[in-house]
Protein backbone atom coordinates (compact mmCIF):
# COMPACT_ATOMS: atom_id res chain seq x y z
CA UNK A 1 0.00 0.00 0.00
CA UNK A 2 2.43 2.69 0.82
CA UNK A 3 6.45 1.88 0.07
CA UNK A 4 9.19 4.49 0.64
CA UNK A 5 12.46 3.97 -0.36
CA UNK A 6 15.43 6.24 0.52
CA UNK A 7 13.66 9.21 1.58
CA UNK A 8 15.04 12.26 2.40
CA UNK A 9 14.47 15.81 2.87
CA UNK A 10 16.97 18.73 2.95
CA UNK A 11 17.10 22.47 3.78
CA UNK A 12 20.31 23.92 2.87
CA UNK A 13 23.09 21.94 5.24
CA UNK A 14 19.99 20.63 7.83
CA UNK A 15 18.51 16.91 7.39
CA UNK A 16 15.01 17.01 8.34
CA UNK A 17 14.77 13.38 7.08
CA UNK A 18 17.70 11.20 6.31
CA UNK A 19 17.50 8.28 4.02
CA UNK A 20 13.89 7.04 5.22
CA UNK A 21 12.81 3.19 3.92
CA UNK A 22 9.39 1.68 4.94
CA UNK A 23 6.66 -0.77 3.53
CA UNK A 24 3.62 -0.73 5.22
CA UNK A 25 0.48 -3.13 3.92
CA UNK A 26 -2.96 -2.24 3.48
CA UNK A 27 -4.82 -1.79 6.30
CA UNK A 28 -2.18 -1.95 8.89
CA UNK A 29 -2.18 0.83 11.43
CA UNK A 30 0.98 2.43 12.13
CA UNK A 31 1.88 4.49 14.38
CA UNK A 32 5.10 7.14 14.29
CA UNK A 33 6.86 8.46 17.35
CA UNK A 34 9.18 10.67 17.42
CA UNK A 35 9.60 13.79 19.49
CA UNK A 36 9.36 17.24 17.94
CA UNK A 37 11.24 18.06 15.31
CA UNK A 38 12.14 14.57 14.50
CA UNK A 39 10.87 14.10 10.71
CA UNK A 40 6.98 12.99 11.39
CA UNK A 41 5.11 16.13 10.02
CA UNK A 42 7.69 16.59 7.17
CA UNK A 43 6.92 12.81 6.21
CA UNK A 44 3.37 12.84 6.19
CA UNK A 45 3.63 16.16 3.97
CA UNK A 46 6.10 14.60 1.36
CA UNK A 47 2.96 11.56 1.88
CA UNK A 48 0.66 14.02 0.99
CA UNK A 49 2.32 15.82 -1.69
CA UNK A 50 2.91 19.07 -0.41
CA UNK A 51 6.10 18.62 0.10
CA UNK A 52 8.84 17.37 -2.32
CA UNK A 53 11.73 15.46 -1.68
CA UNK A 54 14.81 16.07 -1.83
CA UNK A 55 15.79 12.69 -2.78
CA UNK A 56 14.45 9.12 -2.76
CA UNK A 57 10.53 8.45 -3.69
CA UNK A 58 7.17 6.49 -2.45
CA UNK A 59 4.66 5.22 -3.69
CA UNK A 60 0.79 5.17 -2.30
CA UNK A 61 -1.74 2.54 -3.65
CA UNK A 62 0.76 1.98 -6.51
CA UNK A 63 1.02 6.02 -7.77
CA UNK A 64 4.22 7.78 -7.49
CA UNK A 65 3.99 10.56 -5.18
CA UNK A 66 6.50 13.01 -7.32
CA UNK A 67 5.17 11.86 -10.64
CA UNK A 68 1.36 11.42 -10.08
CA UNK A 69 0.47 13.71 -6.90
CA UNK A 70 -3.45 14.14 -8.57
CA UNK A 71 -3.50 10.46 -8.16
CA UNK A 72 -1.77 9.93 -4.58
CA UNK A 73 -4.14 12.93 -3.55
CA UNK A 74 -7.45 10.84 -4.65
CA UNK A 75 -5.75 7.73 -2.39
CA UNK A 76 -5.11 9.60 1.16
CA UNK A 77 -7.49 11.54 3.05
CA UNK A 78 -4.58 13.92 5.19
CA UNK A 79 -5.13 15.74 8.85
CA UNK A 80 -2.47 17.85 9.56
CA UNK A 81 -1.39 19.05 12.89
CA UNK A 82 -2.64 22.19 12.70
CA UNK A 83 -5.72 22.87 10.19
CA UNK A 84 -8.15 26.02 9.57
CA UNK A 85 -11.67 25.70 9.95
CA UNK A 86 -14.45 28.14 7.96
CA UNK A 87 -16.20 29.22 11.18
CA UNK A 88 -19.18 30.91 9.57
CA UNK A 89 -20.40 27.57 8.27
CA UNK A 90 -21.94 25.04 9.56
CA UNK A 91 -20.70 21.56 10.49
CA UNK A 92 -23.13 19.98 7.61
CA UNK A 93 -22.34 22.97 4.93
CA UNK A 94 -18.23 22.45 5.97
CA UNK A 95 -18.67 19.04 5.20
CA UNK A 96 -20.92 19.60 1.79
CA UNK A 97 -18.30 22.25 0.92
CA UNK A 98 -15.29 19.68 0.66
CA UNK A 99 -17.42 17.23 -0.66
CA UNK A 100 -18.19 19.57 -3.83
CA UNK A 101 -14.56 20.72 -4.09
CA UNK A 102 -14.02 16.66 -4.49
CA UNK A 103 -16.32 16.65 -7.11
CA UNK A 104 -18.74 14.57 -5.70
CA UNK A 105 -22.27 14.98 -6.92
CA UNK A 106 -25.02 16.82 -4.62
CA UNK A 107 -27.16 13.83 -4.13
CA UNK A 108 -24.52 11.70 -2.95
CA UNK A 109 -23.54 14.28 -0.66
CA UNK A 110 -26.83 14.83 1.09
CA UNK A 111 -26.45 10.47 1.60
CA UNK A 112 -23.00 10.77 2.25
CA UNK A 113 -22.65 13.62 4.64
CA UNK A 114 -25.05 12.58 7.48
CA UNK A 115 -22.97 9.42 7.74
CA UNK A 116 -19.99 10.91 8.53
CA UNK A 117 -21.31 12.94 10.98
CA UNK A 118 -22.28 9.40 12.26
CA UNK A 119 -19.35 8.04 12.36
CA UNK A 120 -17.29 10.83 14.29
CA UNK A 121 -20.14 11.21 16.72
CA UNK A 122 -21.23 14.90 15.35
CA UNK A 123 -25.00 13.82 14.37
CA UNK A 124 -26.35 16.08 16.93
CA UNK A 125 -24.00 19.49 15.69
CA UNK A 126 -24.83 18.87 11.98
CA UNK A 127 -26.38 22.47 12.43
CA UNK A 128 -24.02 24.24 14.53
CA UNK A 129 -21.67 26.85 13.48
CA UNK A 130 -17.65 25.44 13.42
CA UNK A 131 -16.60 28.44 15.61
CA UNK A 132 -19.15 27.09 18.53
CA UNK A 133 -17.30 23.52 18.59
CA UNK A 134 -14.97 22.67 21.26
CA UNK A 135 -11.54 21.70 19.90
CA UNK A 136 -12.27 18.05 20.38
CA UNK A 137 -15.43 18.38 17.78
CA UNK A 138 -13.33 20.60 15.53
CA UNK A 139 -11.01 17.65 15.44
CA UNK A 140 -13.68 14.57 14.56
CA UNK A 141 -15.07 17.48 12.54
CA UNK A 142 -11.77 17.49 10.66
CA UNK A 143 -11.37 13.59 10.10
CA UNK A 144 -15.08 13.67 9.03
CA UNK A 145 -13.68 15.81 6.09
CA UNK A 146 -10.43 14.38 5.71
CA UNK A 147 -12.87 10.73 5.14
CA UNK A 148 -15.26 12.68 2.67
CA UNK A 149 -13.83 10.98 -0.62
CA UNK A 150 -13.75 7.70 1.13
CA UNK A 151 -9.49 7.57 0.95
CA UNK A 152 -7.66 4.13 1.01
CA UNK A 153 -5.01 5.56 3.82
CA UNK A 154 -5.58 8.38 6.29
CA UNK A 155 -2.65 10.25 7.14
CA UNK A 156 -3.29 11.46 11.00
CA UNK A 157 -0.61 13.99 12.32
CA UNK A 158 -1.56 14.72 15.70
CA UNK A 159 -5.09 13.95 15.52
CA UNK A 160 -4.89 13.69 19.78
CA UNK A 161 -2.71 17.23 20.45
CA UNK A 162 -4.34 18.88 22.96
CA UNK A 163 -7.67 16.89 23.75
CA UNK A 164 -8.75 16.66 27.09
CA UNK A 165 -8.91 12.98 28.30
CA UNK A 166 -12.60 12.15 27.27
CA UNK A 167 -11.80 13.85 23.51
CA UNK A 168 -8.83 11.62 23.04
CA UNK A 169 -10.57 8.70 23.90
CA UNK A 170 -13.51 9.19 21.47
CA UNK A 171 -11.19 9.91 18.99
CA UNK A 172 -9.00 6.61 19.55
CA UNK A 173 -12.77 4.61 19.61
CA UNK A 174 -12.83 6.36 15.86
CA UNK A 175 -10.21 5.32 14.80
CA UNK A 176 -10.76 1.66 15.83
CA UNK A 177 -13.65 1.70 13.48
CA UNK A 178 -11.73 3.37 10.75
CA UNK A 179 -9.75 0.23 11.25
CA UNK A 180 -12.62 -2.46 11.20
CA UNK A 181 -13.23 -0.72 8.10
CA UNK A 182 -10.14 -1.43 6.36
CA UNK A 183 -8.27 1.77 6.38
CA UNK A 184 -4.66 2.33 6.01
CA UNK A 185 -3.85 4.70 8.93
CA UNK A 186 -0.65 6.07 9.36
CA UNK A 187 -0.91 8.20 12.77
CA UNK A 188 1.24 10.44 14.98
CA UNK A 189 0.96 11.16 18.41
CA UNK A 190 2.92 12.55 21.59
CA UNK A 191 0.30 10.47 23.62
CA UNK A 192 2.35 7.61 23.24
CA UNK A 193 0.83 4.98 25.26
CA UNK A 194 -2.65 5.36 23.38
CA UNK A 195 -0.23 4.21 20.07
CA UNK A 196 0.10 1.05 21.45
CA UNK A 197 -3.80 0.07 21.79
CA UNK A 198 -4.44 1.19 18.59
CA UNK A 199 -1.78 0.04 16.06
CA UNK A 200 -0.40 -2.84 14.26
CA UNK A 201 3.21 -1.52 14.19
CA UNK A 202 5.03 1.60 14.93
CA UNK A 203 8.02 3.44 13.78
CA UNK A 204 10.49 5.45 16.27
CA UNK A 205 12.25 8.14 14.24
CA UNK A 206 14.48 10.11 15.83
CA UNK A 207 16.48 13.17 13.98
CA UNK A 208 14.70 12.26 10.52
CA UNK A 209 16.39 8.62 10.65
CA UNK A 210 14.06 5.46 11.49
CA UNK A 211 15.79 4.01 14.25
CA UNK A 212 13.32 1.30 15.05
CA UNK A 213 10.65 -0.68 13.33
CA UNK A 214 7.79 -3.33 14.22
CA UNK A 215 5.15 -4.52 16.46
CA UNK A 216 5.24 -2.95 20.67
CA UNK A 217 6.18 -6.56 21.21
CA UNK A 218 8.40 -7.31 19.20
CA UNK A 219 10.82 -3.35 19.72
CA UNK A 220 10.27 -4.42 23.25
CA UNK A 221 11.70 -8.27 23.17
CA UNK A 222 14.56 -6.37 20.97
CA UNK A 223 15.32 -4.03 23.88
CA UNK A 224 15.07 -6.02 27.25
CA UNK A 225 17.23 -8.91 27.63
CA UNK A 226 16.81 -7.77 31.08
CA UNK A 227 13.37 -7.95 33.09
CA UNK A 228 12.23 -5.52 35.48
CA UNK A 229 10.34 -7.93 38.07
CA UNK A 230 7.63 -6.90 40.86
CA UNK A 231 7.08 -9.39 43.78
CA UNK A 232 4.55 -8.72 46.39
CA UNK A 233 4.37 -11.13 49.94
CA UNK A 234 2.08 -11.58 52.96
CA UNK A 235 4.69 -10.81 55.40
CA UNK A 236 8.44 -10.82 56.21
CA UNK A 237 9.76 -8.76 53.15
CA UNK A 238 12.90 -8.48 54.67
CA UNK A 239 13.54 -12.16 54.34
CA UNK A 240 12.03 -11.96 50.86
CA UNK A 241 14.35 -9.55 49.88
CA UNK A 242 17.70 -11.03 51.33
CA UNK A 243 16.85 -14.53 49.23
CA UNK A 244 16.20 -13.17 46.05
CA UNK A 245 19.52 -10.44 45.93
CA UNK A 246 21.26 -13.41 46.81
CA UNK A 247 20.53 -14.85 43.11
CA UNK A 248 22.45 -15.26 40.47
CA UNK A 249 20.98 -12.38 37.87
CA UNK A 250 18.82 -10.59 40.14
CA UNK A 251 20.31 -6.67 40.59
CA UNK A 252 18.95 -3.25 41.28
CA UNK A 253 16.77 -4.36 44.56
CA UNK A 254 14.30 -1.50 45.18
CA UNK A 255 11.96 -1.88 48.43
CA UNK A 256 7.99 0.05 47.05
CA UNK A 257 6.41 2.13 49.45
CA UNK A 258 3.49 -0.58 50.38
CA UNK A 259 5.83 -2.17 53.12
CA UNK A 260 4.95 -5.56 51.05
CA UNK A 261 6.10 -5.28 47.49
CA UNK A 262 9.97 -5.10 45.72
CA UNK A 263 11.42 -4.85 42.58
CA UNK A 264 14.21 -6.23 41.01
CA UNK A 265 16.35 -6.49 37.60
CA UNK A 266 16.10 -9.93 36.30
CA UNK A 267 18.96 -10.84 33.47
CA UNK A 268 17.75 -14.32 32.59
CA UNK A 269 15.51 -16.45 30.27
CA UNK A 270 11.87 -17.77 31.16
CA UNK A 271 12.73 -21.13 32.38
CA UNK A 272 15.64 -19.67 34.67
CA UNK A 273 12.70 -17.11 35.72
CA UNK A 274 11.04 -20.27 36.74
CA UNK A 275 13.40 -21.75 38.88
CA UNK A 276 14.10 -18.62 40.67
CA UNK A 277 10.46 -18.30 42.13
CA UNK A 278 10.01 -22.24 42.17
CA UNK A 279 13.09 -22.25 44.63
CA UNK A 280 11.84 -19.28 46.08
CA UNK A 281 8.62 -21.18 47.06
CA UNK A 282 10.48 -23.53 48.31
CA UNK A 283 12.04 -21.49 51.00
CA UNK A 284 8.62 -20.67 52.62
CA UNK A 285 8.43 -17.25 50.79
CA UNK A 286 4.93 -15.97 51.15
CA UNK A 287 5.03 -14.27 47.37
CA UNK A 288 1.40 -13.20 46.71
CA UNK A 289 2.45 -12.02 43.30
CA UNK A 290 5.53 -12.19 41.11
CA UNK A 291 4.92 -10.07 37.67
CA UNK A 292 7.06 -8.94 34.97
CA UNK A 293 7.19 -5.29 34.69
CA UNK A 294 4.78 -4.33 31.26
CA UNK A 295 6.94 -1.89 29.67
CA UNK A 296 5.18 0.99 27.82
CA UNK A 297 5.43 2.66 24.54
CA UNK A 298 7.24 6.03 26.03
CA UNK A 299 9.54 3.63 27.83
CA UNK A 300 9.98 1.82 24.71
CA UNK A 301 10.96 5.05 23.30
CA UNK A 302 12.86 6.46 25.87
CA UNK A 303 15.22 3.29 25.61
CA UNK A 304 15.35 3.38 21.83
CA UNK A 305 16.65 7.12 21.96
CA UNK A 306 18.82 6.84 24.91
CA UNK A 307 22.48 8.28 24.29
CA UNK A 308 20.93 9.55 20.91
CA UNK A 309 22.83 13.06 20.41
CA UNK A 310 19.75 15.33 20.48
CA UNK A 311 19.86 18.65 18.04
Amino acid sequence: MIEITGLTKKYGSFTALDSLNLNIDKGTVFGFVGQNGAGKSTTFSILATLLAPTSGTAYVNGFNISIEPKQVRKQIGYMPDFFGVYDHLKAEEYLDFYGSSYGIEANKRKQLIPQLLELVNLSHKRDSYVDVLSRGMKQRLCLARSLIHDPEVLILDEPASGLDPRARVEMREILKELKTMGKTILISSHILPELAEMCDEIGVIDNGKLVAHGSVAEIQKQLQAEKMIVVKVFNNRKKAVQYFEDQPNVSQMDLLEDDESFQFVFNGDSEEQWHLLKEAILQDIQIVSFKEFETNLEDVFMEITKGVELV
